[in-house]
């Protein structure tokens, strides 16, 4: 990488995606003094005169993508469920055969920290090269607590030059607690979540309430531990069956609701009034066949809508932002001007770093994306290429070339 400094970046279609339009600059420019952007307007102010400037020649500049739901904490490979499903397997069917999650817990458990690393460090170097300056990391393919802990140290030890925002996830109950599995969500609530607070390992708390993993109360459960401890709250909700997960995130305030294939008109509305942010995942619904949430439904209420890419061995095993924009704005049927958003604006708020993140403003981070092209629909138009020419992570060159 090259050591950020101040320069200044001209002749570019600035797009801030500020507000609830792009925020289109046809000839801006942007200023940037260390990790920060100081200046954005269109004619730079003379008190920047002394800096080196960079022509990009019209070409888009946006936020870095912000891949707000992401599981690039495992080791081992499922292609054989791929080729599973390509014959008509289910997830579930998948699962009652040993598949799915607990497929990945063997290696997971196997792999030491150095090796998770080095994989996870794979993973955010693709996601790089497709935009993505930010990706949230969730831990949930060990299931035993130290070992929780060690995916979420993982992460903390990847981050960088792509920013991971760490998320302990409560996957699954293991197989060797089954029997027993009030005594397993009583130890994750109790034991786990605390211990990651106080260790600072995460930022918030996620559970996948849903057919098959954890129930309701549940849920529930863990997740006013998660707020008794100081964490942010977010669910797996309504991928498979609708039940109440929706609603109880916009009861608790969360940061977000992901999935949400299956959900009622009366918790829609409440995560409206709630403010709680709807995470679109269509690289999973695609190849699970199945049918998109409720997006009109969504987008009469209000609630607000992100992308993310779902990144994990399973069911969407992509680190490219780009991919799942051009999944949204075709299988979801999201405008383009959503589906920006969905990866820049609105995904920073699903974890809590509005303002900070996904938007082009002085004072906020300098993460920055250079495409070579104009139009923003472009990036989900040729979706088979990757138009990525440039990025900066917090002022540095991290990625590309002018």
């Amino acid at each position: 990488m090259i050591p950020s400094v101040s320069f200044v970046l001209t002749h570019a279609r600035v797009m801030t995606c500020e507000g609830d339009a792009l925020g289109v600059i046809d000839d801006g420019a942007i200023v940037v003094e260390g990790d920060r952007i100081a200046w954005i307007g269109a004619d730079v102010p003379a008190r920047f005169a002394a800096l080196p400037t960079i022509d990009l020649g019209g070409r888009l500049l946006t936020p870095g993508l912000v891949d707000c739901h992401a599981h690039p904490l495992f080791a081992g490979d499922r292609a054989n469920e791929f080729a599973m499903r390509a014959r008509g397997a289910t997830y579930q069917e998948i699962a009652a055969a040993g598949g799915g999650i607990t497929a990945t817990l063997g290696p997971t458990r196997a792999a030491s920290i150095d090796e998770l690393v080095a994989l996870t460090r794979a993973r955010t170097a693709r996601a790089l090269a497709s935009g993505t300056t930010t990706m949230e990391a969730k831990s949930g393919y060990d299931l035993t607590l130290d070992g929780e802990v060690k995916l979420l140290e993982a992460a903390r030890r990847a981050s960088g030059p792509v920013t991971l925002v760490p998320t302990l996830l409560c996957h699954l109950v293991p197989p060797e607690a089954r029997a027993d599995r009030d005594a397993y969500v009583a130890r994750f609530a109790n034991e786990l979540v605390p211990r990651v607070a106080k260790l600072g390992l995460a930022r918030s708390v996620d559970v996948y309430c849903d057919d098959g993993a954890f129930t309701l109360s549940e849920t529930r459960t863990v997740l006013h531990a998660a707020k008794h401890a100081g964490l942010d709250v977010r669910a797996h909700v309504g991928q498979f069956a609708d039940l109440g997960g929706a609603g109880l995130l916009a009861e608790l305030g969360a940061r977000s609701a992901d999935h949400v294939e299956q959900i009622s008109r009366d918790q829609i509305d409440a995560l409206a009034r709630a403010g709680v942010v709807a995470v679109m995942l269509p690289g999973a619904c695609v190849q699970l066949r199945m049918a998109p949430p409720p997006i009109a439904a969504l987008r009469d209420a209000g609630v607000p809508l992100a992308v993310a890419t779902d990144l994990n061995p399973g069911t969407s095993y992509c680190e490219t932002l780009p991919i799942a924009m051009w999944l949204a704005t075709t299988h979801y049927a999201m405008t383009v001007e959503e589906t920006w958003l969905g990866v820049t604006r609105i995904a920073a708020r699903a974890l809590g770093l509005e303002g900070e993140l996904g938007v082009l403003r002085a004072g906020a981070r300098a993460d920055l994306a250079l495409w070579q092209t104009r139009e923003p629909a472009e990036i989900p138009y040729h979706y088979g290429a990757n138009l990525c020419a440039a990025v900066w992570c917090g002022g540095t060159l991290a990625h590309g070339s002018t």
